[in-house]
């Protein structure tokens, strides 16, 4: 088989893995919390928010910009987890890609 051959057999496995990987990384969560666990936010590892919940106790109508604060942290940490995990599971699947001149 011609080297195109192999390399676009190659490029088709690694795609079927990479739809593989995604639909696992859609169901898989993480958790992250702010504010000693007033705030906790899941994420999805597909970038998506699935839930956030709020101690209701942390309900201050007169001080609503460290509720945001506090949520913000969560998201943005929950989000990072689920990234991180994202790409270590993605790098699996593309690290045994030899594609001629870029490696």
């Amino acid at each position: 088989m011609s080297s195109i051959g192999k390399l676009m057999k190659q490029a088709a496995r690694i795609q079927r893995q990479m739809e593989d990987v995604q639909n696992q990384l859609a169901s898989k969560t993480v958790e992250a919390t702010s504010g000693g666990g007033v705030v906790k936010v899941v994420a999805k590892c597909d970038g998506a928010v699935a839930s956030i919940k709020i101690d209701p106790q942390a309900v201050n109508p007169a001080d609503t910009q460290l509720l945001e604060d506090m949520i913000l942290t969560a998201v943005n940490s929950a989000l990072s987890q689920a990234k991180e995990i994202s790409n270590a599971e993605m790098g699996k699947v593309t690290s045994g890609l030899n594609i001629p001149g870029l490696t």
